[in-house]
């Protein structure tokens, strides 16, 4: 665990006296003032790593700490130990932790399947591996595709003097696009299925816009990586990965471990168990506490089990898990008012934002749903975030997926698809970017990422905007 997990837990534990009366945070009181610690994260995130880049990769756990007591220090001098403490809890208990068990576990797993041998990465063979990822990621999580399939492409490609645009194009379709088919592939439409709406409902409704999106990027990722791969400079002598006889699979047990993990997540969705702890207001169900007590033990099983040839392979280590554990903690500490301001609509601080979405008529603007959904999902948590306009849009998942159908399909993809617009709009585009730098691959900044994102994807997302939204 991160230390600003253990911070922000040991300042639980003092608030603990005053936690059990805490009611829920109300946002229509917060002003939006209370959005600066969590704006800092983000601008430490991207400007720090540009100006000062030894302080921040040796001190970014400090800097993500000192964001998250920017935010929790003034809030309980002014909203009270029970307020900060309740929030603090619910932050912990209901997103981070869960979240951090399940990346980890998927993480540790894919890390222990190491391909042996040496995949050239050709053009066709860079492209074929972004679509295999795209379909793996409906079925075994955007996280799960993801961890699998980037050591192994950046392997193949280590011999290219051209790699970055093979990692961008990965966190474009693994990493976001790829998730979109069921409640598996992405954490906002997991919260869908929770709430109401049919495990296929998503396959249905976003095949054509999901097989739309993928296959123009997978040609256009096509076209670049074929201009740079016939470039008489581009394949460097000798080949860092060495041929090998045939292809083949060390720790391939981890492949099993990975169903298990589907089988949790998906266990945790469809098991209503009337168990239910109240841990300082938050509410943990039993499904919740057994999938990740099984993540935890599939996690500590592949670490005992998986040759230590296939970790070697892979380079393994922890340094890109902890990255991702220190700065989410932080910005799912420092994310707690703007969310409470989203949920309190237009009685909130982002009023003007709720308004956005419906028309004077009080139809809803599914074009608008898209964008606003997808923008916010760009920077927030994106699962929260789809849950604020799935209740703006009514909440009942019988007229969502029926009568309002467009409006239900647009959030769901503005929620995912956007979430390829920077790297923190989806966990595993910083794990990927993470791999990627520890690999030696040299990644664009945030702002050099999000000029990729805006040149591409925006473009690409007007053209869905205007075929299917208005």
């Amino acid at each position: 665990m991160s230390s600003l997990s253990l911070r922000a837990l040991a300042l639980s534990c003092l608030l603990l006296p005053g936690l059990a009366g805490a009611a829920e945070l109300d946002g229509s009181q917060l002003s939006a003032w209370w959005g600066l610690p969590f704006a800092g994260v983000l601008l430490s995130i991207a400007v720090m790593p540009l100006l000062a880049p030894m302080f921040w990769h040796h001190h970014f756990g400090k800097v993500s700490a000192a964001w998250a007591l920017v935010f929790l220090v003034p809030f309980a001098l002014t909203f009270g130990a029970g307020a900060t403490g309740a929030a603090v809890v619910h932050a912990a208990l209901a997103e981070y932790i869960p979240f951090i068990i399940l990346l980890t576990a998927l993480f540790t797993v894919a890390g222990g399947i190491f391909v042996r041998g040496n995949l050239h990465g050709s053009p066709g063979l860079n492209t074929g591996i972004l679509a295999i990822g795209a379909v793996l990621a409906s079925f075994m999580g955007t996280t799960g595709a993801s961890m699998l399939l980037i050591r192994p492409l950046i392997r193949a490609n280590d011999n290219r003097r051209h790699q970055v645009h093979v990692v961008v194009f990965f966190i474009f379709i693994v990493s976001n696009a790829g998730g979109a088919l069921t409640p598996l592939g992405d954490p906002p439409l997991f919260l869908g299925f929770l709430k109401g709406v049919g495990f296929f409902w998503t396959l249905e409704h976003l095949w054509a816009k999901t097989g739309f999106i993928i296959g123009v990027l997978l040609v256009l990722f096509y076209l670049i990586d074929s201009y740079y791969y016939r470039r008489r400079e581009e394949v460097r002598a000798p080949d860092p990965t060495p041929d090998t006889p045939r292809l083949g699979f060390d720790g391939a047990i981890n492949f099993a471990l990975l169903g298990v993990v589907v089988v949790l997540v998906l266990m945790s969705g469809l098991w209503k168990s009337p168990v239910v702890f109240n841990v300082a207001g938050t509410e943990v169900g039993l499904p919740g506490i057994v999938r990740d007590v099984g993540l935890i033990i599939v996690t500590l099983v592949s670490l005992r089990i998986t040759p230590e040839s296939a970790h070697e392979g892979n380079q393994f280590n922890w340094a890109p898990m902890q990255e991702v554990a220190k700065l989410f903690a932080a910005i799912f500490l420092t994310i707690i008012p703007v969310i409470a301001m989203l949920k309190a609509g237009v009685d909130g601080p982002f009023a003007a934002v709720i308004r956005a979405v419906t028309h004077a008529d009080g139809s809803p603007n599914n074009a608008m749903y898209f964008w606003a959904t997808g923008a916010l999902s760009s920077f927030l948590d994106n699962a929260p975030t789809y849950l604020v306009f799935f209740n703006t849009a009514g909440g009942d998942p019988q007229v969502l997926m029926t009568t309002l159908a467009p409006t239900l399909i647009a959030i769901s993809a503005g929620a995912v698809f956007m979430g390829a617009n920077t790297y923190i709009g989806n966990a595993p585009n910083l794990m990927v970017k993470a791999i990627a730098e520890d690999r030696g691959v040299k990644m664009p900044s945030f702002f050099g990422y999000m000029a990729w994102s805006v040149a591409i994807l925006v473009p690409l997302f007007l053209v869905v905007t205007w075929i299917w939204f208005l």
